[in-house]
């Protein structure tokens, strides 16, 4: 975060600067109410009057220019700062979601739009002109003695009036902003799922969870603005009064004939002037609370999340893959769903993986392609441990449908191409061997088909096979296929098949998550998995030999990395 603000040192100096002269401008009303009062009035000169008034304008006129470039600076500036910092949110974001999908980190997006605010609008002008209160009140003391301190004793009590703005609304603002994020999570939760809501006829359960969240958020914020607003109220007041007592403080003067009427008036203007910054500090108040939280939160994102270390390129992968007793648990928990799993593929090997629900298969699927890091153990593309590849070097060559298809807004084509720069001839290979380039064709747009978030305007079979083609695209070494037939049709399945088929010919290394004897057919070897363990691998014919004993004697099965796992008797 440091960093990034250091990158906008050169235009926040350019501000402060400018600001320094956009308040030694601010002496033009007070000077010009002299010049009226006491010079234009007494001696009656209209030329006076003219030169002066024409002279308080060209200066105005180089106010407002000045006014216009700060602001420019400062939308500039914030803009600078979201490019530089940007992105690092967004990638230090999605990781930290990646090992902790309930750690909130959706939220660091909207703190960066809050900080950028902040940087371009009327808090970052409130610090610039901070610095010019004591020089305003100088001035006081200079025009009179009690005119100064009307003004210190005004300034005071509205600073006084600040802290107590922070010391009344600080815990409450907190954490209702910690409720508004529960509450807009667990929307966007919602809305993922609204279509399983309406079926069931969950909405009215599901709104009233969500309004006791809102309720609470709407709550605190409340407390803290009916506290806020009482002492805006006041200031106000205090304000209003002070105006009132330095006019009436002047009069006296003048009657006393300490000072003279046009004193009096630019001590009025200049006391609202000194005033100025912390009447905006007050009203900036809840703003700057909101990028100071927005900024510890970034700050403890960043401080929690360590950054990815710089990885060397290592070779295009051959396939061959080994589990070294591998531990995996979901990102967050301890509770591991795979346990000291030994497992060796080599490449150009189809393996099928099956096992009871909540066997662990999914998660095997998961740790292959790094989306979750092993506990303890080793997952190793060609002898190299998968942390050691970059994931944006890693990606092409790893080819993965999840068991819940997942597309994104845009063309059919961008999203086969995995929204890179999408190649035409490689696209279209790729669906014709996922078997869905006549589908994608009898569409209105044919490949240049918009299909909506998350693809709902297509069916879950058609979901799932633009998700095969997906993962096919640009030939992957390894190709990782999570019950990828669960919404297929039978033309869907046999297409599927023959993409096995296809990809076994390529010598490409492929497992396949599935209980459908279709796609057991054609593997090489089976792997059987039960409460995240191995405890079958081997030749598919011997492993459902195994599975469906012609006589009651049980063999040990030799793996490939000469573990010997003893069957146990399974029914099919």
């Amino acid at each position: 975060m440091g960093g990034a603000l250091s990158v906008c040192k050169t235009n926040f100096i350019f501000v402060i600067v400018f600001s320094f002269f956009i308040n030694l401008l601010m002496f033009i009303s007070p000077l010009y109410m002299i010049q009226v009062y006491d010079r234009v009035l007494a001696s009656r000169s209209e030329v006076t009057l003219i030169m002066v008034t024409l002279l308080a304008v060209a200066l105005l006129v180089v106010y407002a220019a000045l006014e216009s470039i700060r602001s420019r600076i400062l939308v500039r500036t914030g803009a600078r700062f979201d490019k530089f910092i940007g992105k690092n949110v967004f990638s230090t974001s999605f990781r930290g979601h990646l090992r902790s999908p309930t750690g909130g980190y959706s939220q660091p997006v909207r703190d960066l739009d809050t900080l950028r605010e902040f940087l371009t609008g009327g808090g970052i002008i409130t610090f610039c002109d901070a610095p010019w209160m004591p020089i305003f009140l100088a001035v006081c003391y200079m025009i009179h003695f009690w005119i100064g301190v009307v003004a210190t004793i005004g300034a005071v009590a509205i600073f006084g009036l600040a802290l107590a703005n922070e010391l009344m609304t600080r815990r409450h603002l907190k954490d209702a902003s910690v409720a508004s994020i529960g509450a807009n999570q667990y929307v966007s939760t919602t809305l993922r799922n609204v279509e399983i809501i309406h079926a069931l006829g969950m909405m009215k359960a599901i709104s009233g969870r969500w309004s006791t969240l809102h309720d609470r958020a709407i709550g605190l914020q409340a407390q803290a603005s009916d506290r806020a607003g009482l002492i805006l109220a006041t200031s106000k007041f205090i304000r209003t009064v002070l105006q009132i007592a330095i006019l009436g403080v002047g009069a006296y003067l003048v009657l006393e004939s300490e000072v003279t009427p046009g004193a009096m008036i630019a001590s009025s203007i200049m006391m609202g002037r000194a005033l100025a910054p912390v009447e905006g500090a007050v009203a900036q108040w809840k703003g700057f609370m909101a990028t100071r939280s927005a900024y510890d939160r970034l700050s403890k994102m960043f401080e929690s999340t360590q950054p990815e270390p710089e990885k060397m390129p290592l070779p295009t992968p051959t396939g061959a893959i080994t589990l070294e007793q591998l531990v995996v648990a979901p990102p967050g928990t301890n509770a591991a769903t795979l346990k000291s799993v030994n497992m060796q593929i080599m490449p150009g090997e189809v393996v099928g993986v099956i096992g009871p629900s909540g066997a662990g298969k999914s998660t095997l699927a998961r740790a292959l392609t790094g989306v979750w890091a092993p506990l303890s153990g080793h997952v190793r593309l060609d002898g190299a441990d998968i942390d050691n590849w970059h994931a944006e070097l890693l990606g092409p060559h790893i080819g993965y449908l999840p068991q819940d298809v997942e597309l994104f807004s845009g063309t059919i084509a961008e999203n086969i191409a995995r929204f890179t720069s999408v190649d035409a001839e490689a696209v279209v290979k790729a669906a014709q061997k996922a078997g869905v380039h006549e589908m994608i064709l009898q569409l209105t747009d044919g490949y240049n088909t918009k299909i909506g978030e998350g693809g709902r305007s297509l069916s879950g079979g058609q979901r799932q096979r633009l998700g095969l083609a997906r993962a096919l695209y640009g030939d992957p070494k390894i190709i990782i296929l999570d019950e990828p037939n669960s919404s297929l049709d039978s033309y869907g399945e046999a297409a599927l098949a023959q993409a096995l088929r296809i990809a076994k010919s390529e010598k490409r290394t492929v497992v396949v998550i599935s209980h459908r004897a279709s796609l057991l057919n054609e593997v090489d070897k089976l792997a059987v998995f039960t409460a995240g363990t191995l405890t079958m691998y081997g030749p598919a014919a011997d492993v459902i030999e195994r599975l469906n004993p012609r006589s009651g004697t049980q063999a040990p099965v030799v793996q490939p990395m000469g573990q010997v796992t003893h069957m146990t008797r399974a029914n099919a």
